[in-house]
């Protein structure tokens, strides 16, 4: 069984990888998945919390950093020692025709994916805290998570599996780590909020 299982996984990354793929997406992707690009994104969210949360951002804060913490923990530290899975860019079944569009293959393993593992977290603690706020605007976190760990596939360093399992861990931890934000500290009610929140 996972034998078949695995060969369905390289089977879906070649498809991927090579297949299903365009000139616009091979330029995007590459830039999608770093975190640089995304720093708009991360300090729109602390402004966020601070004018609407004051000091009640902090402990917001510190809950976001704990999920990511545990998430590349787990991810990198654990669970890709202990599986010792290569990347599909070192794997000799695949290497020798896959398309890698970054300058460099890493050479720590490949399961599970710790952007994956990382973003689904991070997309699970907003949405769990903030969905009052950001009502359905909380959902598109999930898809900025999904399109990233895509990403990771299209750019030839991480298999179907990994990102998989990668987001399944990750929103594990990011629903453990916003139930207990939400019991121990939890943020004001929207009734009782006019900066930026009122405005959603």
């Amino acid at each position: 069984m996972l034998t078949t299982l695995l060969k369905w996984d390289r089977w879906l990354f070649e498809k991927i990888n090579y297949d299903w793929t365009n000139s616009f997406l091979d330029s995007v992707f590459p830039l999608w998945r770093e975190a640089i690009t995304w720093v708009p994104l991360y300090i729109f969210l602390l402004i966020f919390i601070i004018v609407n949360f004051g000091r009640k951002a902090w402990p917001w804060a510190v809950g976001l950093l704990v999920t990511v913490s545990l998430t590349d923990q787990v991810s990198s530290h654990i669970l890709k020692p202990l599986v010792n899975r290569p990347r599909p860019c070192h794997d000799l079944l695949v290497a020798d025709h896959l398309r890698l569009l970054l300058e460099y293959c890493s050479d720590s393993r490949s399961f599970t994916s710790s952007h994956a593992t990382n973003h689904f977290g991070v997309a699970f603690f907003i949405h769990q805290t903030l969905k009052p706020y950001f009502k359905k605007w909380s959902y598109s976190f999930f898809f900025w998570a999904a399109t990233v760990s895509y990403g990771q596939v299209y750019i030839g360093v991480h298999y179907p599996i990994d990102v998989l399992c990668g987001a399944l861990l990750g929103s594990s931890i990011g629903y453990f780590t916003s139930l207990i934000f939400n019991k121990r500290f939890g943020l004001p009610t929207l009734v009782q909020q006019t900066g930026i929140a009122a405005a959603l």
